[in-house]
């Protein structure tokens, strides 16, 4: 019993050693912003997929004779395919880990882009869509594991953001650019960031967090001088790691069912919920199908989608700036209510429209409100909700819960990119107003539910939200 005080006595002299040695040294190292620009290559890749349907509609209907239903799955197709592999995800990072699924992530996306450009038929058209899709899945929980698990707490919100950034960077190559070049050869261009992951891979550190959870204490300690400096005393960062991983995995089995204990209760309701947010509030729909609602709205879709691919970078980038501020509460409340606002504002335009009062006007009025709506999006909705998964799950549940969280996401965007066309061609206007009475439930639940994760580190903050001494 003296020995076993005396060991946890030392443990948290060395964690309050970590939190002192924070404050000391705030540094940024080299290799953290080598590793998180690795891992948020394949976030481009993601960005070019999500926008390549948009700028790719009308030739790729035309050149393989698709009818709107065909085109619709296609694009949903990217969903469905992200749905399998969420599925396999927390599995995958925790059976390879993190780096190695990064690599699967690649190999999968790369197949995926190149069945896209040399597709002769629908067939391999959607294969290449589905492979890309199981990729996608992958990223969406890989890459802001990986970075939140490796970067310093008072920079982790910045960084694990910048996943959105690039998301966004490829969106908007997408968007400016599709239109004027070829549908194929835009696809081999979405390839080309995977490629670039993949070499550079192995030249980054593997998690500390996962190297804790298969019990090599001697590889955590390495890892950590990799990512905070050969001269960085991280011991105490290190014990802070293994010992709540540790009691963690001695509270629990790590079994499926574990995640519905009643501690974590509040974790996986908050990661689902902010999933439904970011899906039902119809963000797939209006970026797979941008170019749709501006033809629909009578403005120029060439135009629209340029101006449009420029705005998504600069307000993605108000996200990384504020993230670690401002916090991640206020950014997802002004996110849902622009987004709520923007969607009221268009379904009321197309009203008007629809009544041939002032068309000319509720045009350009509906494309403000879609850069309204997308901005706002961008800032919160759009990425944090992968940040604060990738915070609140303990490690010995962040598999499962992970994996649920994940699945969530994909299969609400499934059916939101499925049925988007079909609801706009049914009404355009009620469409919107759907989309803005979500945002404005959003705004009730993220703040009555969500907390705020700033500044605090992993460990901290899950034993906070389970009660974990």
């Amino acid at each position: 019993m003296v020995v076993e005080e005396d060991r946890r006595s030392m443990e948290e002299g060395l964690i309050q050693q970590r939190h002192q040695n924070d404050i000391d040294d705030p540094r940024v190292t080299t290799c953290v912003i080598l590793s998180t620009f690795v891992a948020v290559c394949s976030s481009f890749s993601f960005g070019c997929a999500g926008g390549y349907t948009s700028g790719a509609e009308s030739q790729i209907m035309k050149e393989l004779d698709l009818s709107i239903a065909e085109f619709s799955a296609f694009g949903s197709f990217l969903n469905l395919g992200a749905a399998l592999g969420a599925f396999c995800s927390g599995q995958l990072a925790i059976t390879l880990g993190r780096r190695r699924t990064l690599w699967a992530c690649d190999l999968l996306c790369i197949f995926g882009w190149l069945s896209i450009a040399f597709a002769k038929d629908v067939l391999w058209l959607d294969a290449g869509r589905i492979s890309l899709g199981i990729g996608v899945g992958l990223i969406s929980y890989v890459v802001p594991v990986y970075i939140a698990e490796i970067t310093p707490k008072h920079v982790r919100g910045a960084f694990t953001s910048s996943n959105q950034l690039f998301q966004n960077c490829g969106l908007s190559l997408i968007y400016f650019f599709g239109t004027v070049i070829n549908w194929r050869f835009l696809a081999i261009i979405g390839a080309l960031p995977c490629v670039i992951q993949a070499i550079g891979i192995y030249f980054i550190p593997e998690s500390p967090r996962w190297l804790a959870k298969i019990g090599s204490g001697k590889d955590v300690e390495h890892s950590l001088h990799q990512l905070r400096g050969r001269s960085a005393d991280v011991s105490g960062e290190s014990a802070e790691i293994q010992v709540m991983t540790k009691r963690l995995e001695e509270d629990s089995k790590s079994s499926f069912y574990d995640m519905f204990q009643k501690k974590y209760r509040r974790t996986l309701v908050i990661g689902i919920g902010l999933m439904l947010i970011q899906q039902l509030s119809g963000a797939a729909g209006v970026t797979y199908y941008s170019n749709t609602i501006f033809r629909k709205a009578g403005f120029s879709e060439t135009l629209g989608s340029m101006i449009f691919g420029v705005f998504v970078i600069p307000k993605a980038l108000l996200a990384v700036i504020f993230v670690d501020k401002w916090g991640r509460r206020p950014l997802l409340l002004v996110s849902a209510a622009g987004m709520s606002i923007g969607s009221l504002l268009i379904g009321v335009c197309f009203t008007l429209q629809g009544m041939d009062i002032l068309p000319e006007l509720t045009a350009v009025v509906i494309f403000i409100c879609i850069l309204v709506y997308f901005g706002c999006f961008a800032i919160g909705v759009g990425g944090l909700p992968w940040v604060i998964m990738s915070e609140i799950f303990p490690i010995n549940i962040k598999v499962s819960a992970g994996t649920i969280v994940a699945l969530t996401s994909w299969t609400t965007g499934w059916f939101v990119s499925y049925a988007f066309n079909f609801m706009f061609e049914w009404s355009a206007q009620g469409t919107f107003y759907i989309f803005g009475v979500v945002g404005g439930a959003s705004l009730v639940f993220i703040w009555f539910l969500v907390p705020e994760t700033k500044g605090q580190s992993l460990e901290e903050l899950q034993a906070s939200l389970t009660g974990t001494t």
